[in-house]
């Protein structure tokens, strides 16, 4: 079974993600993670992209892309019981989205918070 996953919408969330200062920085985006208090089969994220990123407009479309790779990798591959939050960077809108899917996984590598696929799949099985 997938983890769930929720959102972080307080600002003292994002923040005590930030404070627990561990992050992976890839071309396409900044992964910040924590251990989370809340329920263990849970996988709660956050995204954000500052002014540095562009416009509006700008910011809006890195966020909705961000969203659509942690949709897409974060049940399958994450650890649950931690908290994440994505950064976007200024190559997050010009970056194709393969290669934000690797900087995911490869950022989720990093930080230690990578389960691969195969071993769920097979503990479902069981």
């Amino acid at each position: 079974m997938l983890p769930a996953v929720e959102r972080l919408t307080r600002r003292s969330e994002y923040l005590r993600v930030a404070g627990a200062r561990r992050s992976a920085a890839m071309p396409g985006l900044v992964l910040q993670a924590r251990e989370s208090n809340m329920q263990e089969a849970t996988i709660r994220v956050g995204f954000t992209a500052s002014r540095k990123v562009g416009k509006a407009v700008v910011r809006n479309r890195a966020r909705r892309r961000l969203k659509a790779v942690a949709r897409e990798i974060l049940p399958l591959f994450a650890l649950p019981g931690h908290d994440y939050v994505l950064i976007a960077r200024a190559g997050t809108v010009d970056r194709p989205y393969p290669a934000l899917i690797r900087d995911l996984k490869k950022a989720l590598k990093r930080l230690k918070l990578r389960r691969d696929k195969e071993e769920e799949v097979g503990a479902e099985a069981s």
